[in-house]
């Protein structure tokens, strides 16, 4: 299981770039099968880019310093 406080560490290292263009990412869930549900807000909500955010920056990110995570999406 992946420990909650430990990813919630890693989307604070992410979260000055995307609160910089006024939005902001929150952890909604992590799934049994180790799927990580985060929400986008502010400014990335409906934001075209958002899913090259959440793809190439967040998604990346977690994976590099969380390898059990399999992929993160947007709910």
């Amino acid at each position: 299981m992946i420990d909650r406080e430990k990813l919630e560490a890693v989307l604070d290292k992410v979260r000055p770039a995307i609160q910089a263009d006024g939005g902001d990412v929150v952890l909604m869930n992590i799934r049994e099968d180790n799927v990580v549900e985060v929400r986008l807000t502010g400014a990335c909500h409906g934001c075209p880019m958002a899913t090259l955010t959440l793809k190439a920056g967040i998604e990346r990110i977690v994976k590099e310093e969380i390898p059990e995570v399999v992929e993160v999406i947007s709910v």
